[in-house]
C-alpha cells in the first residue's frame, strides 16, 4: 500500500497538484440534509425518552406486577420492528423523506394513545398505544441511515454520529422532565406518568412535520439517481483502499460484512434495552422516587448519543471490526459495574448506565457504517429495514426477558449475563468478519466504482 492511499478518501484522483491529498468532500447537498436531520433528532429524542423514562413504572401500576415491567419496553421495541420494515419498504419506493415522516406520525399517534389508555384505565388500549409508539423509535433509528446517504465514504462514521449526537438534546430533556411534565398532566387531569407521553405526542409530531416539509433533495433517491453505469464507468479506474470498507453487496445479499454489521447492532441493542429497562425499576424498588430515575436514564440516554463524534471517528480510521470489539468490552464494563453497585450508591450506578449507552453508541455506529458501506444504493433501503426489524426484536426480547430475570434471579445477575453475552459475541462477529475478509478476492471495477468518494454515496 503507498503512502498515498493509506486512507480510504485518497484516490489518484483526489490527489492535489502538490501530491497531498485534501479533506475528502462531501455531496454538496450533504450540508442542508444534515442540519433537516438535527432537527428533527432533535425534537424526535424528547419522544423516544419517554417511554425509556416512565413506561416501564406506567405498566407496573396499571397491571400491579415487576414481572411485567418490562412488557412496555418488548410492546414499543415490537412496534418499532414492523415499523422498521414498513419505513425501509417506504423509503427504498418513495425515499427517506415520505418513510421517516410516516414513522414519526406513527409515532405521535401512539404517545397520545397511551395518554388515553391510562386516562381510561384500559390496559388493552395501553398495549395497543405502546405497540404503535414504538414507530417514533425506529424512525429515530432509521433517520442515522439517511445521513449516511451522500456522504464520502471516509466521513460516513462522522455523518452518522452528527444524526445521532443531535438526539442528545432531545434525549436528556426528556427524563429530566418527567417530574415537571407529569405535574403538569396530573394538574390537568389526567394520571400519574402520563406527562412524558404527551410531551412525546407534541415532539414526535413536530418532527415528522420538519422532514416532511425540509428534506429536500431526497438524500437516497439523489444517492440513487447518481450510482449511474455512466457513473460506475467513469470511477471504474479508481481503486479504492480497503480502509474505505467492504465492496457493495448486490440485491441486500447477506455478505460477511453485512453480518457482522447486523449481529453488531442485534447484540448491543438486546444488552442494552434489557439492563436500561429495569433499572428505573431497580432504583425505586431500592427506595429511590421517580426523580432519581429520571437522571439515571438521562445521564444514559446521553451516553447513547453524546459520544458519536468519538465512535464516528474511531469507526471511521479504526474501522467497524475494532469499534466493534470496542463496544463489547465497554458492555461487558457496564454490566460487571451495575451488577457490583450497592443498592444506595446511585452515582456507580449512574456510571454503569453511561457505559451502557456508550457501548451502544459505539456498536451501532460500527453496524451503520459497515451496512453503509457494503450495500448499494438500489437496495439499500430495504435492506436497513430488513436488519432493523431484527434489532428490535433483539430489544424486544432484552425488554420482555429483563423483567422476568430479575423476578427470578435479580438486576445484578441481568446486568452481568448482559455484559458477558455482549462480549463474547462481538469478538467472534469480529474475527469471522476479518476471516472472510482474509479469504475475500481482489475487488471489481464494478465494486470499487461504489465505495469511491463520489457524491452517489
Amino acid at each position: 500500500m503507498t503512502a498515498s492511499s493509506s486512507r480510504p478518501d485518497r484516490s489518484p484522483a483526489d490527489e492535489s497538484p502538490s501530491g497531498s491529498p485534501p479533506s475528502p468532500a462531501d455531496a454538496p447537498e450533504q450540508r442542508r440534509i444534515l442540519a433537516v436531520l438535527v432537527g428533527a433528532q432533535v425534537l424526535s429524542g424528547a419522544g423516544l425518552a419517554a417511554g425509556i423514562t416512565v413506561g416501564a413504572l406506567l405498566a407496573e401500576r396499571m397491571l400491579g406486577s415487576t414481572g411485567l415491567a418490562g412488557l412496555p419496553a418488548a410492546l414499543f421495541t415490537l412496534g418499532s420492528a414492523l415499523t422498521a420494515l414498513v419505513v425501509g419498504r417506504i423509503s427504498q419506493a418513495r425515499g427517506r423523506r415520505p418513510g421517516l415522516g410516516v414513522g414519526y406520525g406513527a409515532g405521535a399517534l401512539g404517545a397520545l394513545g397511551v395518554v388515553a389508555a391510562a386516562a381510561l384505565e384500559s390496559p388493552v388500549l395501553l398495549f395497543v398505544a405502546l405497540f404503535v409508539y414504538g414507530a417514533g423509535t425506529a424512525t429515530n433509528l432509521q433517520a442515522r441511515y439517511a445521513g449516511a446517504d451522500l456522504a464520502h465514504p471516509a466521513r460516513r462514521g462522522r455523518a452518522v454520529s452528527i444524526v445521532l449526537l443531535a438526539t442528545t438534546a432531545g434525549g436528556v430533556a426528556g427524563p429530566n422532565l418527567a417530574t415537571t411534565t407529569d405535574a403538569v398532566a396530573t394538574g390537568m387531569g389526567l394520571p400519574p406518568l402520563t406527562g412524558p407521553f404527551a410531551l412525546a405526542a407534541v415532539a414526535y409530531g413536530a418532527a415528522a412535520l420538519v422532514l416532511a416539509t425540509l428534506l429536500r433533495p431526497d438524500p437516497l433517491l439523489t444517492a440513487r439517481a447518481r450510482t449511474s453505469p455512466a457513473t460506475d464507468q467513469a470511477r471504474a479506474s479508481e481503486r479504492p483502499d480497503e480502509d474505505a470498507g467492504p465492496a457493495p453487496t448486490s440485491s441486500g445479499a447477506w455478505s460477511p460484512p453485512v453480518l457482522a454489521g447486523a449481529t453488531t447492532m442485534i447484540v448491543t441493542q438486546l444488552v442494552m434495552v434489557a439492563i436500561m429497562t429495569m433499572t428505573p425499576v431497580h432504583i425505586i424498588g431500592h427506595g429511590h422516587g421517580v426523580g432519581a430515575a429520571g437522571a439515571v436514564i438521562g445521564v444514559h440516554v446521553a451516553a447513547m448519543y453524546l459520544p458519536s463524534p468519538l465512535s464516528g471517528w474511531i469507526v471511521d480510521r479504526w474501522g467497524s471490526a475494532a469499534a466493534a470489539v470496542l463496544a463489547g468490552f465497554v458492555l461487558l464494563a457496564s454490566g460487571l459495574l451495575a451488577a457490583l453497585a450497592p443498592t444506595d450508591a446511585l452515582v456507580a450506578l449512574t456510571i454503569a448506565l453511561a457505559l451502557l449507552g456508550l457501548g451502544w453508541n459505539l456498536g451501532l455506529l460500527s453496524g451503520t457504517t459497515a451496512l453503509a458501506h457494503a450495500l448499494d444504493p438500489g437496495t439499500r433501503a430495504r435492506t436497513q429495514g430488513n436488519i432493523d426489524v431484527a434489532v428490535a426484536f433483539a430489544g424486544a426480547g432484552g425488554g420482555l426477558g429483563s423483567g422476568l430475570v430479575v423476578a427470578a434471579s435479580g438486576y445484578p445477575a441481568l446486568a452481568l449475563a448482559g455484559g458477558l453475552l455482549a462480549v463474547v459475541t462481538l469478538l467472534a462477529a469480529a474475527a469471522a468478519a476479518a476471516a472472510a475478509g482474509r479469504r475475500r478476492p481482489s475487488t471489481s471495477p464494478r465494486e470499487a466504482s461504489t465505495t469511491t468518494g463520489g457524491p452517489g454515496g
